[in-house]
């Protein structure tokens, strides 16, 4: 079996502090699973220690992409075996224009260079996707972007790289539903156009509507506990965070 994203039992922690405690999951190519839990229960550390944060020092386990080892690779040597990590709060970058940027990182990430006319023309492609205004490729990188501009220019370079495993990292948080449809927009099309996979973290079941998921997972105290379908997000919806949590019915054969 070939997946996308294979971990297992991956440890790792900060400090004297252990914070993923066992993490096995394995994705296949055009999945989505939704991650969700408490907050400190390790789900932004999985997707931290994933990119290969210094924060966070690997104890045990693997994690690998199409069958190859990324724990001992640097963050840029992860992303070019197709990791892509989306984060809650992008970084404004004054003086950097959008199509510069983005140009920079398609020509780091990809060993075919294209030249500025074919580049521009493949960066109107994935604009139209997003519907977008084609003039926002000239502005300066998230300077004085409202929430939801940010948001369009994480998805527009998600879009430029064409990732094979997205980790969304409570991408929805503090989005509108305009701007979440977006976010599902990009990333659907990278599954269907490109068999990409989702590892889909959030709190809330209202993405799922919009990016459906194949897979939910339960994460308590660094590992993850339970897994199944959609339903166990809208019991997690009703019910709320609470010790039931490993209570709730599962529809589909877990994994």
């Amino acid at each position: 079996m070939v997946y996308s994203l294979e971990i297992k039992n991956l440890r790792s922690g900060i400090e004297q502090k252990e914070i993923l405690k066992g993490v096995d999951l394995t994705i296949k190519p055009k999945e989505v699973h939704a991650l969700m839990g408490r907050n400190g229960s390790g789900k932004s550390t999985l997707a931290q220690t994933l990119m290969g944060s210094p924060t966070y020092k690997v104890l045990e386990g693997s994690a690998k992409i199409f069958g190859k080892d990324i724990l001992e690779l640097e963050t840029t040597e992860r992303a070019k075996t197709g990791l892509f990590l989306s984060f809650q709060y992008p970084s404004e970058i004054p003086g950097v224009k959008v199509y510069s940027f983005l140009r920079m990182i398609y020509n780091k990430s990809h060993e075919a260079k294209l030249s500025p006319r074919m580049f521009r023309e493949f960066l109107e492609k994935k604009i139209e996707v997003l519907e977008m205004d084609p003039s926002f490729s000239d502005r300066f990188l998230n300077e004085g972007f409202s929430g939801g501009e940010k948001k369009r220019m994480e998805m527009l370079q998600m879009l430029m790289l064409e990732p094979k495993v997205i980790i969304l990292d409570e991408v929805d948080s503090g989005l509108d539903i305009d701007a979440i449809k977006v976010v599902s927009r990009a990333v659907n099309y990278l599954i269907e156009e490109h068999n990409s996979s989702v590892l889909l973290i959030t709190h809330y079941s209202r993405i799922l509507n919009y990016i459906k998921p194949d897979f939910v997972h339960i994460m308590l105290d660094g590992k993850i506990v339970k897994t199944g379908g959609e339903e166990v997000a809208s019991h997690l919806e009703e019910y709320g965070y609470s010790d039931s949590e490993l209570d709730v019915p599962v529809l589909k054969n877990e994994e």
